[in-house]
């Protein structure tokens, strides 16, 4: 199996298109395995500046048809052409996409540096995708290993202490804007009932900001005061709390962007100091809003600009703990590919100490002497197969998997089954993992079972001697 991931980010692409491109993320997923075989495992991470599609591929060989079928289902729901949805991801493959998604987790590749909130969004990703069961065995070891290494980087390094996000750079900057810096005297009205808006709430809290109205279009203000406090304010009480508001922050992503028009027409008379902070991806507030008297207009573009530099030490630190975690994970990813061809071996020789036992067994009978002989020959067969298995884990940690299959072909005639002719096999375990199976070879004719020999069953013990008197 083979990773890879699609990613569009604050970094390479603007923010608009990062927006445009995550319509419909979380269908994307489940579309993509059901329409198309090169597409094993699927996991969408969509944030306020990033989404990103991590997926696993039967093979090496099927890498283009997984990015072209993950492409074409993304342009289906977004509407953007299949050419433009390809030109605004990054593809990565190989270590790229642990050390990338390594990086993300840990607050690395944010627009705040460590920011804390992406990590929980690194887990839910996750989550969602084995809940709809989209999440390959691969999958959910890469993610395990991003949340893990995000852990490590939190506690070792300086960046664990700074307690900076998103939301709090924003609030700062906020601060700085507004006549009056004192949070806790201020009204705040809440669009959202996110991830992002509950980091907000908290934020707003641990300043001081006690009056807070949420409002929710899709009606779910009641559920999220009733957990974390606030007002829940309708659309019919939404322009009277605006009106009264010192600061608006949008969180919501929503279809119903408040036009400069309407901000205008609900603050006509007034000449109340607002700062509208606008957190949403695909923007809860138009851009024009920024031009109104009075109002001051905060974005993630206005965050990432204002987001204050990171110590070079703690960064460079935190950067090494990604690297080697990911450089990690690849070598555990070689020597779990590597299994298939062990079990084969294995297989294979067993195979054969079980026909030469047959004939032992066939000449002398089910005696002491058969079974010393028998005890001998696993022995043996165990310190032979003790180099190439060490050799087989050295090799996948060089990336030479292909020479080792490829000795075992020349040699031993053992040809593994491609992934592709497994899946067709029979049912997988659950947890999606394939057990590695050997094509049959004419070496040794498979070994006689006790149950359907003709006969008395032997009742010797073969795995050990028997002790002399």
């Amino acid at each position: 199996m083979v990773l890879l991931s699609l990613v569009a980010t604050h970094s390479n692409v603007d923010l608009e298109t990062v927006a445009r491109l995550s319509v419909g993320a979380p269908q994307v997923p489940s579309v993509a395995l059901a329409d198309d075989r090169s597409v094993s495992g699927a996991v969408v991470l969509a944030t306020c500046n990033r989404f990103e599609i991590y997926a696993e591929a039967p093979s090496d060989d099927d890498v283009e048809a997984a990015r072209s079928a993950i492409v074409s289902t993304i342009s289906e729901y977004s509407g953007i052409p299949e050419q433009s949805v390809s030109a605004s991801f990054e593809t990565h493959t190989g270590q790229d996409v642990a050390e990338h998604l390594f990086a993300v987790g840990a607050g690395l590749d944010s627009a705040v540096i460590g920011e804390r909130e992406i990590a929980g969004q690194v887990r839910r990703a996750l989550i969602d995708a084995q809940g709809s069961g989209a999440a390959s065995g691969g999958l959910v070891r890469l993610f395990q290993a991003a949340s893990k290494t995000a852990k490590d980087v939190g506690a070792q390094t300086a960046l664990g202490t700074r307690g900076r996000s998103i939301v709090s750079v924003a609030l700062e900057l906020a601060g700085d804007l507004s006549d009056d810096a004192d949070w806790s005297r201020k009204t705040v009205v809440l669009f959202g009932t996110g991830a992002y808006a509950g980091a907000a709430m908290a934020a707003l809290k641990d300043r001081g900001c006690t009056d807070i109205s949420v409002f929710s279009s899709s009606g779910r203000a009641e559920a999220f005061v009733a957990t974390r406090g606030g007002t829940a304010v309708t659309a019919s009480d939404l322009p009277g709390a605006m009106r009264r508001a010192d600061a608006v922050i949008g969180c919501s992503g929503s279809d119903a962007r408040i036009d400069a028009s309407d901000l205008a027409r609900i603050r006509e008379g007034s000449n109340r100091q607002l700062v509208v902070i606008d957190l949403a991806l695909s923007h809860d507030f138009d851009p024009a809003v920024g031009m109104l008297d009075d109002v001051e207009l905060i974005t993630l573009e206005s965050v990432r600009a204002a987001a204050p530099e990171e110590q070079a030490d703690a960064l460079a630190q935190a950067t090494d703990l990604v690297r080697n975690a990911a450089r990690s994970f690849e070598e555990q990813q070689a020597t779990r590919a590597m299994n298939a061809a062990i079990v084969a071996l294995r297989r294979h020789t067993q195979a054969v100490l079980d026909s030469e036992m047959e004939r032992v067994r066939a000449q002398h009978g089910c005696t002491a002497a058969a079974e010393e002989v028998e005890f001998a020959l696993r022995r043996m067969v165990r310190q032979l197969l003790h180099v190439p298995t060490v050799r087989a884990r050295e090799l996948a940690a060089e990336g030479r998997q292909d020479d080792y299959t490829a000795g075992l072909e020349a040699l031993y005639g053992i040809d593994l089954m491609p992934p592709a002719e497994q899946a067709a096999g029979p049912a997988a375990p659950a947890g999606g993992a394939v057990m590695p199976v050997a094509a049959p070879t004419s070496a040794a004719p498979p070994a006689r079972t006790d149950a359907g020999a003709e006969g008395p069953v032997c009742p010797v013990d073969h795995e050990r001697p028997a002790q002399s008197a």
